[in-house]
């Protein structure tokens, strides 16, 4: 049988109610859907607490894979047969018919290689989840100089704050907390990056996507992501990310970034 939508979502030591919470939401929707729980955790005890469903698998990695390499293993299980693939975060919220709006949209649009729709923070303000691609000093500045006009500054542009997030518009950077992808741009791009244990998986990913289709942010359709901000707290998830952008940039280059910097002027050249 061929679905038409997968949906991978990764765990790590998550609550049971949040997994549950994101699983009525998804089997909510009037698509034929199948559902990838990946477990980083280090023992499988929600293996037994998942409910048993033909549509939903429970795969146990018994190590951390990080976030790319959990959802690759989700993308490159044999028993996956979609036409498109959601790369979901567990501590979301939507509404189910959301899917088939995206699912209706992406179906008409083969440019289309991924999509993210508006995120929301909690209290209903923007998560900025479209974006230009960054150089080292955007990540230098946010994460290490505590100054606050000059970080305001730096992520006015960054963050396309200066536009009002209210039409559709194609940006090399989408959020990794929902990402839409057509079966034909994974095929292509051969999934995540694996060596990115956590944090810019999502920014290469989206990259090499939008080298061969359009990436688009999809205000048509809205979620609310509790975004925890971890590195910002803990000690060995700012270890992760600092590890896994040094990766990024010894990919992509450091001050030499061609394709950087043809991609960010294509993105400014809407608003002009």
């Amino acid at each position: 049988m061929v679905f038409d939508i997968s949906v991978s979502i990764v765990l790590f030591k998550s609550k049971l109610s949040d997994i549950e919470n994101v699983l009525n939401i998804v089997s909510a929707s009037n698509l034929n859907i199948q559902i990838f729980l990946v477990d980083n955790s280090p023992s499988p005890l929600l293996e037994n607490q998942i409910p048993k469903q033909n549509y939903l698998e429970y795969i146990f990695n018994g190590k951390n894979l990080g976030y790319g390499g959990g959802h690759n293993v989700a993308l490159e299980s044999p028993n996956k047969s979609s036409k498109f693939h959601l790369v979901l975060n567990a501590d979301v919220e939507f509404k189910a018919e959301i899917l088939e709006s995206i699912y209706d949209f992406m179906s008409k649009r083969n440019d289309v290689g991924l999509l993210c729709p508006k995120v929301l923070n909690v209290d209903g303000s923007n998560q900025y989840s479209a974006k230009l691609l960054p150089s080292p000093i955007n990540l230098i500045v946010r994460r290490f100089v505590p100054i606050k006009f000059i970080q305001d500054r730096m992520n006015y542009r960054y963050e396309l704050q200066f536009f009002d997030y209210n039409r559709i518009i194609n940006v090399p950077y989408l959020s990794g907390c929902f990402m839409f992808i057509s079966g034909d741009a994974l095929e292509k791009v051969k999934g995540f990056d694996d060596r990115f244990f956590m944090y810019p998986e999502d920014i290469d990913l989206t990259r090499r996507i939008h080298k061969y289709y359009k990436t688009l942010f999809f205000p048509e359709v809205t979620i609310v992501h509790e975004h925890g901000k971890g590195s910002y707290k803990n000690k060995k998830l700012l270890y992760y990310h600092v590890t896994s952008m040094i990766k990024y940039f010894n990919k992509w280059g450091w001050i030499f970034d061609k394709e950087r910097k043809i991609f960010n002027h294509r993105t400014l050249k809407q608003f002009n």
